[in-house]
């Protein structure tokens, strides 16, 4: 069987295309490795954040923007699930210490500009971006989480947070051997902080998960579909394709107006 190989992913081109390539985008998909209800594979993190790292890459590349998917990191920061088996915990002092890596790569091969496609909500970079600009000012690094990249209300009955409508209609799509029936699924029913400002949002920590919900899910699954995981997935690329598109051409030393 032949497939072709993706110019635009690291892990399947070559050194024959690499070094005829001026790269000028690299894009590191972010995952985590976690229970994801009864129904959702472990990796829906990670499968969820390479498939639209990749897919965006290949709409701008087809526009003509040299852009590199990098492998995916295949874990987050789970510190408030240490007690759910195999829920793989990566501290964010670690997440800094490989970002710190691959960005210091970045900058001796001069490629100045690295996208972060987080898929995971424990995930938060902007304060490791903060202090990379002053270790690498020459590099532009930014995150997105792709899925608030598109309004999900229109899409959905119920997005949800966790192993809800949303991600299981994408992974219905991205995935769909690795889905179990919905009926298999867990409610997804979760409860919330009895503390007034946590439960309103305005004060912050971490959730207790297993506190939290009995299926590990936050969020009502049964109304997904492989049809609105497609819908949403589309205008999702198209926006950071778009992006891709943008931040190819910007110039990093001139990007205010």
């Amino acid at each position: 069987m032949t497939t072709s190989i993706r110019p635009y992913v690291l892990a399947e081109t070559n050194w024959k295309a690499v070094k005829e390539t001026q790269f000028t985008v690299a894009v590191l998909p972010w995952g985590a490795t976690e229970a994801h209800n009864y129904h959702l594979p472990y990796a829906t993190d990670n499968f969820q954040a390479e498939y639209v790292a990749i897919e965006a890459a290949r709409k701008a590349w087809n526009k003509d923007a040299k852009v590199t998917v990098l492998p995916t990191i295949p874990f987050g920061v789970n510190t408030g699930q240490m007690d759910i088996t195999l829920c793989v915990n990566m501290s964010p002092s670690t997440q800094y210490a490989v970002l710190r890596d691959v960005v210091e790569v970045l900058n001796g091969q001069n490629i100045q500009k690295l996208v972060i496609i987080n898929s995971h909500g424990g995930n938060h970079f902007k304060q490791i971006i903060r202090e990379l600009s002053l270790e690498f000012p020459k590099v532009f690094v930014c995150a997105i989480n792709w899925w608030q990249v598109v309004n999900a209300n229109p899409f959905f009955d119920e997005p949800g947070d966790h192993a809800g409508e949303l991600e299981t209609s994408a992974m219905q799509y991205i995935a769909p051997h690795l889905v179990l029936p919905l009926d298999e699924a867990g409610t997804g029913t979760a409860k919330t902080f009895k503390i007034k400002g946590l439960k309103e949002g305005w004060v912050s920590t971490q959730r207790q998960w297993t506190e939290v919900t009995e299926d590990t899910g936050v969020g009502n699954p049964k109304m997904a579909s492989k049809d609105k995981g497609e819908r949403f997935l589309e205008e999702v690329t198209n926006n950071i394709a778009d992006f891709f598109m943008e931040l190819h051409h910007a110039d990093i030393n001139n990007m205010y107006e």
